[in-house]
């Protein structure tokens, strides 16, 4: 059978592309205790209400992972799945402020994201960078902990920082001083917006924490002049359908502004978000984006452009896309 079309993947939380089976083996070797000790369990209790209880249970099951060893194995084995679907880069989120506050040091976290993506690129052949996460609410020392243990971490593929977690109730202007130190440092900005908060959501991610990309940004469309901007400036957003159905931040798929900001010039790429916790893979949400019979090969070009990846790695993704014969790509 022929190999699918080559992938980027930019949004991804690593947290949550622990499959059932995988963190009820985790929790066990933990001595951790899960809501629920079967993989239907888990199951039930994903099946989410809103964004809030999504965050809840997001936090709930990713306590088991406590080990700089959990954090290498759920990079290589997301890796091995993601290739899977064609997958040739990744950007993997993570939240190591949360770990953390429970007792895993800084440094097991990092070790252990940065020793998966080392391990995922000599087992699978995917190009994997890592992108921490700053959780929404959490104290300024710890954001800019985040910051400075991401910089010790640049030469082993730590190449941004994000802002995550409960936007709604926490804007971005409040982090602006983390992220000009993560900028001064030589780290990109790589913020959610624009997901379960409006338009002003997104100018402040650009204009307060000077976003290199947009993780989701779809409720941009809310304002016309900022979706003229983001699309002038060539923001990347980064925008994972399935994930905005299943959090009810789109109502149906049929209404998802995906096809209108592309018709409005916006560069979208294509990700999964939380693949396990979402019941979803890079598979079925290209699936989902070529749907509006928007060409995967824009998907991918976009993913190029917005990746935070040095400059020769970004010449063999574009060579990579330019030598894929795009009209017999058996993923259509």
């Amino acid at each position: 059978m022929p190999s699918p079309y080559p992938k980027i993947e930019l949004h991804v939380h690593l947290e949550g592309t622990v499959r059932a089976q995988t963190l009820l083996d985790i929790a066990r070797r933990n001595d951790y205790p899960l809501p629920a000790d079967t993989v239907e369990g888990l199951a039930e209790l994903y099946r989410f209400t809103d964004f809030r209880h999504f965050i809840d249970v997001w936090i709930l099951t990713t306590r088991a992972l406590q080990t700089r060893d959990d954090y290498r194995q759920i990079v290589v084995d997301y890796a091995a799945e993601a290739a899977g679907h064609g997958a040739v880069y990744l950007e993997g989120i993570f939240s190591p402020a949360e770990p953390v506050r429970r007792g895993t040091p800084w440094q097991d976290v990092y070790e252990g994201v940065c020793d998966g993506a080392q391990e995922a690129s000599e087992l699978h052949g995917v190009e994997v960078r890592l992108t921490p996460d700053i959780p929404r609410g959490f104290t300024q020392e710890e954001a800019r902990a985040t910051v400075e243990w991401a910089a010790r971490y640049r030469d082993r593929g730590v190449v941004g920082v994000g802002l995550g977690g409960l936007e709604a109730e926490f804007p971005p202007e409040p982090y602006e001083d983390v992220f000009r130190q993560a900028k001064a440092l030589g780290l990109g900005s790589v913020p959610h917006a624009g997901e379960v908060a409006g338009a002003a959501s997104v100018r402040g991610a650009l204009e307060a924490l000077g976003a290199d990309r947009l993780r989701h940004g779809i409720r941009a469309e809310e304002d016309p002049g900022l979706v003229r901007e983001i699309a002038s400036r060539g923001i990347v957003l980064d925008v994972c359908p399935l994930s905005n159905l299943r959090t009810g931040a789109v109502r149906s798929l049929a209404e998802h502004p995906l096809p209108r900001l592309a018709a409005a010039g916006v560069l979208c790429s294509i990700s999964t978000d939380d693949p396990a916790m979402f019941d979803t893979d890079l598979h079925r949400d290209y699936e989902a984006a070529t749907s509006f019979g928007l060409d995967p090969r824009s998907f991918y070009e976009a993913g190029v452009h917005g990746a935070l990846c040095d400059e020769p790695t970004r010449a063999r993704l574009q060579e990579i896309g330019r030598a894929h014969d795009w009209e017999t790509a058996p993923d259509r």
